[in-house]
């Protein structure tokens, strides 16, 4: 049995954590270790299912790595730090006996090149990010592409679109798209009805950064011809971005816009099921879109932003529409089109579950698992094992 060791740079319950965990719980066939640097509530949840899961804290800051306010002597600072933590990391992929070490994200695949080398085991980068200049700005974007090549001995990615970014060339690689538990997330009873167009209830699942879209979404409902009954917000704030709750919070009111801040909510599935259409409205291309996946399992017609993994999610005018990212006008027209067509919004609702069932959590364990037992072999093979 493979013994794969994934390591994380943060335990905040943000869409690359929450699909760490559905992935790992869903993998039978290879004994798991999960490391984070960080305590928080991931540890917790995948501690409660029995998951193997330790805490290298070496009180890093994570966000001392970002392209935001970013400085040399910052960067490096911040990069000392993961190296540290990444030869940390090291002592506990020997001590847990692993065969390979799959980094989470960028900075895990910093951590990780170092850990990996120590244990003298390969190095596989599960990447859940474009890594593109939008993202990472044009001398860090290079940076872990050398590094990745270099470094990797292979290259999971959430969608083709995150894979066409990566630095596969001559290396094996795979899309194992992050799915949703078909038990788990299924959801219970009937769905009520799609709402009359001035009843109609509109969400946005995503956590509060600038990105995800907010303020462009809030723009263009307030530009609608027919005002939705109600909006929820359904996210959180992570990583020092509380400020922007509170600019949206003064936006809303001051677009007298019927809009609840939920908060982190471990669960969205209840505020999807109340909500007529999902919004996903990203400014650049988003890598996969889970929240795309979770609001068709739950009957909404939704509304989705292209490029990236949100359109091969959705099959555009037979299970939910598509918009070009950061056009406003184009998504209030969208909008428009679909709060007043009932009939329409019906038959995107009635069609999602079928296409959300595509992307299910046991198919890409499977992927995962062997995606990670090819890696080995080859290794052996290269080292004569």
């Amino acid at each position: 049995m493979t013994r794969a060791l994934f390591l994380a740079h943060t335990a905040a319950p943000s869409g690359a954590e929450i699909a760490l965990h559905r992935l790992v719980r869903a993998m039978d066939k290879t004994e798991v270790t999960v490391v984070f640097t960080e305590t928080g509530p991931m540890v917790d949840k995948l501690r409660a299912d029995g998951i193997d899961t330790v805490v290298v804290d070496g009180a890093f800051d994570s966000r001392s790595v970002t392209i935001e306010g970013m400085s040399v002597r910052r960067m490096i600072g911040g990069v000392t730090g993961l190296l540290r933590l990444g030869w940390a990391v090291g002592a506990v992929v020997r001590e847990s006996g692993a065969d390979v070490v799959v980094a989470e994200s960028s900075k895990a695949l910093l951590m990780g090149t170092i850990a990996a080398r120590r244990a003298g085991v390969p190095l596989v980068w599960h990447s859940h990010d474009r890594i593109s200049r939008e993202y990472f700005g044009t001398l860090f974007t290079a940076v872990l592409h050398v590094l990745g090549w270099t470094a990797c001995r292979g290259f999971i990615a959430n969608s083709t679109s995150t894979l066409a970014s990566l630095p596969t060339w001559r290396r094996p690689a795979v899309v194992a798209y992050p799915g949703v538990d078909g038990s788990a997330d299924r959801p219970v009873g009937a769905r009520p009805e799609q709402s009359a167009p001035a009843d109609t209830v509109l969400c946005l699942v995503a956590r509060l950064t600038p990105w995800k879209g907010h303020v462009l979404f809030l723009e263009a409902v307030a530009a609608m011809t027919t005002r939705p009954a109600h909006v929820f917000l359904v996210g959180g704030t992570f990583f020092g971005e509380e400020p922007y709750r509170a600019e949206l919070e003064a936006m809303a009111a001051e677009l007298d816009l019927p809009v609840t801040f939920t908060g982190h909510v471990d669960d969205p599935r209840d505020y999807m099921r109340m909500s007529d259409v999902l919004v996903h409205c990203t400014l650049t291309a988003e890598p996969f879109g889970q929240v795309v996946v979770e609001g068709m399992l739950a009957g909404c017609a939704v509304v989705a932003s292209r490029p990236g993994g949100p359109a091969e999610i959705v099959e555009h005018g037979v299970n939910g529409m598509l918009v070009d990212s950061g056009d406003r006008a184009g998504l209030t027209a969208m909008l428009d089109r679909v709060v007043a067509d009932r009939d329409l919004r019906t038959r995107l609702s009635a069609a999602a579950p079928a296409r959300a069932a595509h992307f299910d959590i046991e198919e890409s364990a499977r992927t995962v698992e062997s995606f990670l037992e090819d890696v080995l072999d080859t290794v052996s093979v290269r080292h004569g094992r």
